[in-house]
């Protein structure tokens, strides 16, 4: 009798003992540290804006995607950049497995802290990726997404906290209109060549790619930038003038 009661009491808490310990590792999971490689973690703390002039300064052109690429979710992001191009196709070749594929695959195979950047080839009123996607690039622990194409499910994507930056929105599928013909392959991102292990840096002001063999002195150009800025703040505090802190620090 003391036996099927003892039973009795564990199947009434294993609901509870499953639950606590469901949360227990989401907490632990969520505390984990994640480490970056050091070049990455240096990204991370300069300024998108003066990356954006280092590029132009170490490789003499651009790296700065256009002014519509914009973030709808999330916030600052810095990672390498994993790739998948889609272009125009008949319906039977634009079925549900097709239309996504290598998008699917490069977000499947991604590692924590990569930017997935997708290209959506000639349209802007196409979703490149929704919820779905979404989900599977959280779980993967991906730093991101950049979208040359739209985004679609935009409420749900905030609500789990994903970052997306992308050209537009629209709910229109892929399905039937677009398939997927490569992954991890060079593209043409918001006029911007991104070649896969690119580092993509991120904010507000815009989206910056960063050539991974140029990376080191990029980075080191972005550094002396944001250190004469910071040389520049309490000198304009100081004189009341920013026509003398130019002067001075060769710099605006």
């Amino acid at each position: 009798m003391k036996k099927l009661s003892r039973q009795k009491a564990i199947l009434f808490l294993l609901p509870f003992i499953l639950i606590v310990g469901a949360l227990t590792y989401a907490a632990v999971q969520k505390s984990a540290p994640t480490t970056d490689e050091p070049i990455i973690a240096a990204f991370k703390k300069t300024y998108p804006a003066s990356v954006s002039d280092a590029v132009e300064l170490v490789t003499g052109k651009n790296g700065t995607m256009g002014h519509d690429m914009k973030p709808y979710t999330g916030g600052p992001m810095v990672g390498r950049a994993v790739t998948s191009l889609v272009k125009p196709a008949p319906p039977e070749q634009a079925t549900p497995a097709l239309s996504t594929k290598h998008s699917v695959e490069m977000i499947d195979n991604a590692k924590p802290g990569e930017v997935g950047v997708i290209v959506m080839e000639g349209t802007l009123d196409i979703a490149a990726m929704g919820n779905l996607m979404a989900t599977a690039a959280k779980v993967r622990g991906m730093a991101g997404m950049v979208l040359d194409g739209a985004i679609r499910d935009i409420w749900d994507v905030r609500r789990m906290g994903l970052t997306i930056y992308a050209r537009s929105a629209s709910p229109r599928t892929a399905v039937g209109h677009y398939a997927t013909v490569a992954r991890n392959i060079e593209v043409n991102c918001g006029g911007v060549v991104v070649k896969p292990g690119d580092i993509i840096v991120a904010d507000e002001d815009g989206v910056v790619v960063v050539p991974q063999d140029r990376a080191e002195e990029v980075l080191k150009k972005a550094q002396e930038i944001d250190a004469r800025e910071k040389g520049m703040f309490p000198f304009i505090r100081q004189f009341k003038s920013l026509t003398k802190a130019i002067e001075k620090f060769n710099r605006i």
